[in-house]
């Protein structure tokens, strides 16, 4: 399996006011620079990805911003919202036995979780930069499961 951790890109912050608001939250749109990012993100998968793959996304709107510079209809997942956790996003994902190309575009700490998880066998927090991809691989070799990165890539790389 391929998994491809796509965190969305730079997005407008939220008023003091709004600042606990779910709802308010869910709304954030991407700024321009989020814009342009997720556009250079998605120019960099594009010809990387084979055509069936997987596009899912977090509800929140810049989430689903990011997941369209690549698809026009990406998958929205409620499971990726904000607030998920890694054990959430795995089940969502089927890893490893899932056989299709699947990209996740979420949020931290959830993502950062993920890549330690399936890294090093423990959940840690690291980090994923905004609009930052991390593929990761499944493979068996020797009846051994292994993770295998076949790319990590900063926006400010792009």
């Amino acid at each position: 399996m391929n998994l491809i951790l796509w965190r969305h890109a730079d997005a407008e912050n939220l008023p003091a006011s709004l600042a606990l608001s779910a709802q308010a939250d869910l709304a954030r749109e991407l700024t321009d620079r989020g814009r342009k990012q997720a556009e250079k993100a998605a120019q960099w998968l594009r010809p990387r990805l084979p055509e069936d793959a997987l596009i899912l996304s977090s509800p929140a709107l810049r989430a689903v911003q990011t997941a369209q510079a690549l698809t026009p209809k990406p998958r929205i997942v409620h499971d990726l919202a904000p607030g998920a956790n890694a054990m959430t996003l795995l089940g969502t994902i089927g890893w490893p036995g899932n056989v299709q190309t699947v990209v996740l575009v979420g949020h931290q700490p959830a993502l950062g979780q993920l890549a330690a998880l399936l890294l090093t066998g423990q959940e840690a927090y690291w980090t994923i930069k905004k609009a930052g991809i991390w593929w990761l691989s499944s493979r068996r070799r020797e009846d051994e499961s292994q993770v295998v990165v076949r790319a990590v890539v900063n926006p400010d790389l792009l």
